[in-house]
């Protein structure tokens, strides 16, 4: 079958598991963002836990952060355009949230990585990465729409402006 698809049967008359293709797992721009998030949890959990200072309301929000951050890598290990988009919002959360930290308490842990992380997510290879959208020389140097030939096109009208 095309498509992608692929079922078979094995031994004892079973059906073996489908073989989805994987978007952009093997990208090496997406392994690079995994590997980002990943050191941006090691990064939060090495800072906060050190300076925690036996708070353990501290303690607990550090530990939900890395979790969530390690969460975020297994995600963002797909390669698909909701991967992309969910790690895009969880970094601009995660940067607001450490901002307001570093004003009322001085706290910086992580912050500086997850601006780091979100400039290389907002990078525009990166999203092409992510979202499987070809290059324009990919394209066979066929030019994109521009948003006023994409507004008239959506409007019916045949020509722009």
């Amino acid at each position: 079958m095309s498509g992608g698809y692929q079922a078979g049967s094995s031994r004892g008359g079973r059906i073996a598991a489908a073989h989805w293709p994987r978007v952009g797992r093997s990208d090496p721009l997406v392994r690079l963002v995994t590997r980002l998030v990943t050191a941006q949890a090691a990064a939060a959990a090495a800072i906060g836990l050190s300076y925690s200072r036996r708070h353990v309301p501290s303690i607990i929000i550090t530990l939900i952060l890395v979790v969530a951050l390690l969460g975020l890598a297994a995600i963002t290990r797909s390669g698909s355009h909701a991967a992309w988009v969910l790690a895009s919002g969880f970094e601009c959360a995660f940067i607001m949230f450490g901002l307001i930290r570093f004003v009322s308490t001085r706290y910086l842990g992580g912050t500086l990585f997850g601006m780091i992380t979100m400039g290389v997510l907002l990078h525009p290879a990166v999203a092409r990465a992510f979202g499987g959208i070809a290059a324009q020389d990919e394209l066979g140097g066929e030019a994109l729409p521009t948003l006023g030939e994409a507004a008239a096109a959506a409007i019916g009208d045949g020509a722009p402006g």
